[in-house]
């Protein structure tokens, strides 16, 4: 018998196509009526678009989101926040983008209404990742939950292909870590195989034909539930490593967990062979490290951590930060291990399959 507490998070959801039609109403919903827009600069057609929607509710705009939301651009666009007396912040784009939504929510109690462009899931998460002087801490809190999200598959045609692998490859980690992590319950397994089995189905039609509408909305609602999985299992060992490459030595979030994933998988096989037999299924492979390495080597992605710029010099203290203060793992994280297993990412050696 699995022992276990769940309260789920509760966002709002409105999934669709068109729906940033009805953002303002949603705005106005939460009693908004001076909004701060986050949109990024490369965004521009979609922040015309949801700029023209929102119409004179929007009294600022600030599109400067960095990668691991450093606390330093947060300050900045706190700064605006203030100056405008902005009661309401609404953000389109990725991660970054809903990154900085959540770190100025959770600094002034402001709601947020996020529209996401990517599969990158976190707005459905009460989770912040934050970077200061070179390191990357996460915290939890209701208060970093955005009350209202707005699903609008439209957004995402545009998505260039190599965003669409390494982003749709973020949400698998997070579908997949939940089947293992220790507050795994019944639901979020259902929740979980649910969005592994979307994304092994859907991800490649995404790829190879970007403007595949039914795919497109397949891989939304499969992030959706991969998120909703994070929101209330956690995280573990994969990670932990991908927070440590990206906040300590700056590597691009989604793609650090395409390459890493597979390797994580391996590393953990011993400890869950069945979870990782569920995966494999889910999939329609065999062997579920070598299905995740190989769909992102025959869709043309990243498969090594040199190719994204990380040194093999970094390795001893990417371990060393690993090992620091370890996330919950079904496996016990040792230097040994995790050596070998940065070894194998660093190079992108294929995982061998696990013994029967």
């Amino acid at each position: 018998m699995r022992a276990f507490t769940y309260q789920p998070p509760a966002s709002r959801i409105v999934f669709g196509a068109g729906t940033i039609a009805g953002v303002r109403d949603e705005v106005e919903r939460l009693g908004g009526r001076r909004v701060l827009l986050l949109a990024a600069a490369s965004g521009a057609g979609g922040a015309a678009r949801l700029g023209a929607v929102l119409g004179d509710l929007v009294v600022a705009r600030f599109d400067g989101a960095a990668a691991h939301t450093p606390v330093e651009v947060t300050d900045r666009a706190l700064a605006l926040l203030r100056e405008h007396a902005s009661d309401c912040v609404v953000a389109l784009g990725g991660g970054t983008t809903t990154g900085l939504a959540k770190a100025l929510a959770v600094r002034t109690g402001v709601p947020q209404v996020v529209l996401p462009t990517t599969y990158a899931g976190s707005e459905v998460t009460p989770v912040l990742g934050e970077t200061r002087d070179g390191r990357k801490t996460t915290r939890s809190s209701p208060d970093i939950l955005p009350e209202t999200v707005v699903y609008d598959v439209e957004l995402t045609l545009g998505l260039p292909q190599a965003v669409s692998l390494t982003s749709g490859m973020n949400a698998l980690a997070h579908a997949v870590e939940a089947l293992y992590a220790p507050q795994a319950n019944p639901a979020l397994d259902a929740l979980a195989l649910e969005a592994i089995t979307r994304l092994g189905r859907a991800l490649p039609r995404v790829v190879l034909v970007p403007a595949d509408r039914d795919a497109r909305a397949d891989v939304l609602v499969a992030a959706w539930l991969a998120g909703t999985c994070l929101a209330a299992a956690g995280m573990g060992l994969h990670h932990q490593l991908c927070h440590v490459l990206g906040g300590s030595f700056g590597l691009p979030h989604a793609a650090t967990h395409a390459v890493v994933l597979p390797h994580a998988l391996t590393y953990n096989a011993p400890a869950v062979p069945d979870v990782l037999a569920r995966v494999a299924a889910a999939l329609g492979a065999p062997d579920a490290p070598g299905a995740v390495f190989d769909l992102v080597a025959r869709l043309g992605g990243p498969t090594a951590l040199r190719d994204l710029g990380l040194a093999g010099a970094d390795l001893p203290r990417v371990i060393d930060l690993a090992l620091a203060a370890p996330y919950p793992n079904p496996r016990e994280l040792t230097a040994d291990g995790v050596t070998a297993l940065l070894d194998a990412a660093h190079a992108g050696r294929r995982p061998a399959p696990a013994p029967a």
